[in-house]
């Protein structure tokens, strides 16, 4: 069982894939990078169903926060490096100081304030590589939620009732409980 954060990282510290992905995210040198939100919360997901291999991910989510450069045709050219590395990892690079405006809200502060404002608790969750290429966690809304399997909103999305529509036509696209059948789901 996963009981905390460290937990979590020895799970990602043992998973190769994972490692590479990291290493490749660091080459980039961005400011204030995390591979986030899926690519961790899948992988606790799996490890605590029990399953002998991951499910495949459609994307990889990195994100970064770069107020001095928030031109998007940037974010592409970022994911062409990315592939050049790992061709056969679904590549998703965005810089968060510039997500705010496509998600009509204030601009965030910095990337972790960014994923407090994703929809699920247990998708709001982001890993790195130090300096000494050891595994960091982000977790601003908590990693509770996801290691005891529970889907719930996040504070942003029960603010609105346009939010909660939108969690709520999240979680019956993505159908988690069809993959992940030990999985609670919470509506608001």
């Amino acid at each position: 069982m996963l009981k905390n954060e460290k937990d979590v990282i020895e799970i990602i510290e043992e998973d190769e894939e994972m490692m590479e992905i990291l290493r490749a995210a660091k080459t980039l040198n961005l400011p204030d990078w995390w591979v986030c939100a899926g690519f961790v919360r899948s992988k606790i997901w799996d490890t605590l169903h029990g399953f002998p291999t991951r499910t495949p991910l459609p994307d990889v989510d990195v994100i970064y926060f770069d107020p001095e450069n928030i031109d998007e045709q940037h974010e592409k050219e970022l994911e062409a490096k990315l592939c050049s590395i790992l061709p056969e990892t679904p590549w998703s690079v965005k810089n968060q100081a510039r997500m705010h405006k496509r998600n009509n809200l204030p601009p965030y502060k910095d990337s972790v304030d960014a994923m407090s404002k994703f929809p699920e608790t247990a998708t709001a969750l982001g890993a790195k590589l130090n300096e000494e290429g050891e595994v960091i966690l982000a977790a601003p809304c908590g990693i509770e939620d996801a290691i005891q399997l529970q889907v719930k909103p996040t504070t942003f999305f029960t603010e609105t009732t346009e939010r909660t529509e939108i969690y709520e036509q999240r979680i019956h696209k993505k159908n988690w409980k069809a993959i992940w059948h030990k999985l609670e789901i919470h509506h608001p």
